[in-house]
């Protein structure tokens, strides 16, 4: 025996039937911007007891400069390639070179200024000390060369009264040259380092990363 077909009957059916509504898109947040960290960088209230020079024998121009959330200077930025020995940083390719950092990763060994994006801070001294304003090895900064934002850790110390240095990573992710020999930005380097923050490890790029950009919406203001 032929059965009547159910077909029209199931396409009626579906067509009343109750639809749910499509799921709301979930809003993805723009990165912070450049302009934006750049804007509320632009006035300085000095934390800095005096000024430091860019480079051996320059003038000591450069301020530290604070708010509540961080601190920040403007400098050039010379390449450090101090750690774990590798292929471009070594005692052949850097004449400075030195197989320790200051703050060491989690298992006690160097940094590895190739592969790891880290600044270089002046250790502390009577011009400035950086532990009375929260800053300390593995805390998170971010770094504005030209269009782009980088995040970093502190990972390592420099001469007293020098600033502006970072790991060669660091440079190579900003789009400036990282040799060590002849690399580096003249200027237009700016620092910002969160107070009272740390990457855990201090060598997990990812986790620098998630709170810098959580770190940075705070500091200019990104209430959404």
């Amino acid at each position: 025996m032929r059965f009547p077909s159910l077909a029209p009957v199931l396409a009626g059916a579906a067509l009343l039937a109750p639809t749910s509504p499509p799921a709301a898109a979930v809003p993805h947040e723009a990165p912070v911007t450049v302009t934006e960290l750049r804007a509320r960088t632009r006035d300085c209230a000095q934390v800095s007891h005096g000024r430091y020079r860019e480079d051996a024998g320059g003038p000591a121009e450069v301020r530290v400069c604070g708010t509540r959330d961080a601190v920040f200077w403007k400098a050039d930025l010379d390449i450090d390639c101090d750690g774990r020995p590798g292929a471009r940083c070594n005692r052949g390719t850097d004449p400075y070179f030195s197989p320790a950092t200051a703050f060491p990763r989690s298992d006690g060994g160097p940094l590895d200024a190739e592969r790891l994006p880290y600044i270089v801070i002046p250790p502390a001294s009577a011009i400035w000390d950086h532990r009375a304003h929260g800053v300390q090895g593995g805390s998170v900064a971010a770094v504005l060369y030209r269009d782009r934002v980088r995040y970093a850790v502190v990972g390592d110390t420099g001469p007293r009264d020098l600033i502006g240095e970072a790991s060669y990573a660091t440079a190579r992710a900003l789009g400036i040259d990282p040799d060590p020999r002849v690399g580096g930005a003249p200027s237009g380097v700016t620092y910002i380092v969160f107070r009272d923050t740390r990457a855990r490890p201090i060598e997990d790029h990812d986790d620098a990363v998630a709170k810098g950009e959580e770190l940075a919406r705070k500091f200019v203001g990104r209430t959404d």
